[in-house]
């Protein structure tokens, strides 16, 4: 007990703290769907979402659907991935459910940079790669801990392999293999957001002061310059 301090203020400020904490996250739903819609008539305001109204038939299975996941996509950029977020926006269902779905496509030694999901924590599945005839792939992954200690987790996972990244953390996947591979991500949010520290820093708008990022990063503001330039 804190010398002063009435018992039943501590127990107001823990509590208090515990229901901050529960809201740092998707809240739990209270019934059995809230089908997004931008239809704002047709419903009630949810989680940044407004819903179909399911009494007025306004909900069918299509709202929890969606087709062509298996398809490779195109990983013909600069980093050599590409990410396709099934979230709330591409599955009207997902709202209140706190969930979605990620396929990652990674050409040979393609990356996803590292990067962070402010709202959500991610669980990767290493499926192997997507060609005619091997059916095996390598996927080096790693997160990075807060600033406490920076600390470096990291694993080379194959076919079947699964890695946690924990909420907020910085985070990336290298295929570190010579043929094409994909993986698939589970993500604890409806929409977890994602910020790719290189863009932030380098490809803000406006751009961050030269000065500040030379000195961050203890660089040549020539560097940063050019740095800002690529982004």
């Amino acid at each position: 007990m804190m010398k002063g301090v009435p018992r039943y203020l501590v127990t107001l400020l823990v509590l208090a703290l515990a229901c901050s904490l529960a809201s740092a996250y998707d809240p739990s739903p209270l019934q059995d769907f809230c089908v997004s819609t931008n239809d704002s008539a047709s419903g009630v305001f949810v989680n940044g979402k407004f819903c179909k109204d399911p009494k007025l038939m306004l909900v069918s299975a299509n709202d929890f659907f969606f087709s062509g996941l298996n398809i490779p996509r195109d990983t013909s950029n600069p980093l050599g991935s590409t990410v396709t977020l099934l979230n709330v926006d591409k599955i009207l269902g997902l709202n209140t459910l706190g969930i979605s779905l990620a396929r990652i496509d990674f050409a040979p030694y393609g990356l996803n940079p590292p990067h962070i999901h402010p709202r959500g924590t991610e669980i990767l599945v290493g499926v192997g790669v997507i060609t005619l005839v091997v059916l095996e792939g390598t996927l080096l992954v790693g997160f990075v801990t807060s600033n406490t200690d920076n600390s470096l987790f990291t694993k080379v996972l194959n076919a079947g392999d699964v890695f946690v990244f924990p909420i907020g953390l910085i985070h990336f996947q290298f295929n570190s293999g010579h043929t094409n591979a994909v993986a698939f991500a589970g993500l604890s949010s409806q929409n977890p957001g994602v910020i790719t520290i290189a863009n932030a820093v380098f490809g803000s708008n406006p751009p961050i002061n030269p000065d500040v990022l030379a000195k961050a990063f203890q660089l040549d503001r020539n560097v940063i310059n050019d740095l800002q330039k690529k982004f």
